[in-house]
C-alpha cells in the first residue's frame, strides 16, 4: 500500500503547524490559518522504550455495553465535523474505581455513572465529557495490561468499516448506535494497532486549543510507518508529511509522519526506536500545565514514568506515563502564549 505523494516544499499553513520545521509534503494542503502548532509535532520525539506487552482488547467490553446510553460529544449540538480528529478515548481496565481515583487526582477529572451500568463511567473536564472507563476482567492465566482506546472522527461508520476491512484491517466490535452519541465501531489496523471510529450525532468538538485535562494529540507507534500511514490516509483522507529524523549519528533513521486533515495536524505515525520493537499501538496525550509536576504526581499516586519529562526539539515539554494498572498515556505542555502564537 502506497502513500499518495506530491513531494514539494511544505505549505505556509503546515509550517505554522510544525513551528517552521522542514517537512516534506506527501499530499496537498491548502493555505489557511492553523491553530494547533505545538500539538503537530511535540509528541514525536518522546516516544521511546515502549515494550511489546499485550493490551486488554476493548471489543468485548464495548459490545457488552450496547444497552446503555452515552452523553453527546458536544452540547449544545453543532454541525462541525473533523474527520480524523481524536475526539474521545476509553480506558479498558480491570479496576475502574482505582482508575477514577488516579486520574481525578492527576487531571482533576470528575465522573458520572451510567444508569444501570456498574462497569462503565464517564469522565468530565469542566462539565465536558472527555473519556470513558470500562471494567473488563482478565481471562484466567492471561497476561495483559489495561489500555486507552482512541476514537477518531468519521462521517460514516459503515463506509469507514468497508475501507478498513478492504485495506486489511479487522473489525473487533461491530457498529453500534447510541442516539445521543452517534455510531461507533472498533477495529485493528493491518499491523494490529487498535482504534475506534465515531460518527458523532451532535457534531465534533471544535478545532480550538484543548483545555488542561483534555486530549490534545495521538501518536501511532508502528513497525512500518509508511504502510500504516497509507492505510489511515485511505480511511480518513489524511495528508501525510515527513518530519526529518533527529536520530543520533550512527543509528538507523527513525520515521516520523504527520497526519493532517482540515488544515490541522491530527496525529502522527512513528517508527519504534532502534532495537526496541513493540506491538503497534496508539499513544494518546493529555494537555497539562506542567509535564514535570504531572509526572511527579503520577508517581506519588502509584503510576510510573516511562519517558522522563524533557524538552523536545520544538520547545515543548512532554512525558510518557503509566497509571498504576499499566495503561500508558502521554502528557504535553502547551502554554497560552504558544496558543496565541499559533493563531497568528
Amino acid at each position: 500500500m502506497q502513500i499518495d505523494r506530491k513531494l514539494r516544499p511544505s505549505s505556509a499553513s503546515l509550517a505554522r503547524v510544525a513551528r517552521r520545521a522542514a517537512l516534506t509534503r506527501r499530499a496537498a494542503l491548502t493555505r489557511r490559518p492553523v491553530l494547533t502548532s505545538r500539538a503537530a509535532l511535540t509528541a514525536l520525539t518522546a516516544l521511546t522504550a515502549l515494550t511489546a506487552l499485550t493490551v486488554l482488547t476493548p471489543a468485548p467490553a464495548l459490545a457488552a455495553s450496547a444497552a446503555f446510553e452515552l452523553p453527546p460529544l458536544v452540547s449544545p449540538a453543532s454541525t462541525e465535523h473533523h474527520v480524523g480528529k481524536l475526539v474521545w478515548a476509553d480506558l479498558v481496565t480491570t479496576d475502574v474505581d482505582a482508575a477514577k481515583t488516579f486520574y481525578a487526582a492527576l487531571f482533576g477529572w470528575t465522573y458520572r455513572d451510567i444508569s444501570g451500568q456498574k462497569d462503565f463511567v464517564i469522565a468530565f473536564v469542566n462539565d465536558r465529557p472527555v473519556a470513558g472507563m470500562i471494567r473488563r476482567e482478565l481471562p484466567k492465566g492471561e497476561q495483559r495490561r489495561p489500555a486507552w482506546l482512541p476514537f477518531l472522527a468519521v462521517r460514516d461508520v459503515a463506509q469507514a468499516a468497508q475501507i478498513i476491512q478492504a485495506r486489511g484491517g479487522k473489525e473487533l466490535a461491530v457498529e453500534h448506535n447510541y442516539p445521543q452519541r452517534g455510531r461507533q465501531a472498533v477495529f485493528a489496523d493491518p499491523q494490529g494497532a487498535v482504534f475506534a471510529v465515531l460518527a458523532s450525532s451532535a457534531g465534533d468538538p471544535p478545532d480550538v486549543l484543548a483545555a488542561p485535562g483534555e486530549w490534545i494529540w495521538s501518536s501511532l507507534m508502528t513497525v512500518d510507518p509508511d504502510t500504516d500511514a497509507a492505510f489511515y490516509q485511505r480511511v480518513f483522507g489524511y495528508e501525510v508529511y515527513d518530519l526529518p529524523a533527529d536520530n543520533a549519528p550512527g543509528t538507523p533513521a527513525a520515521q516520523h509522519l504527520v497526519l493532517s486533515s482540515g488544515e490541522y495536524a491530527r496525529g502522527s505515525a512513528n517508527s519504534f526506536p532502534a532495537g526496541r520493537l513493540g506491538h503497534p499501538h496508539w499513544l494518546n496525550f493529555v494537555r497539562v500545565a506542567d509535564a514535570a509536576a504531572t509526572a511527579a504526581k503520577a508517581v506519588s499516586l502509584g503510576g510510573q514514568v516511562l519517558s522522563e519529562p524533557h524538552l523536545d526539539r520544538h520547545g515543548g515539554r512532554i512525558a510518557i506515563l503509566a497509571d498504576p494498572a499499566g495503561a500508558r498515556f502521554g502528557v504535553m505542555e502547551w502554554t497560552e502564549n504558544d496558543s496565541g502564537e499559533a493563531a497568528k
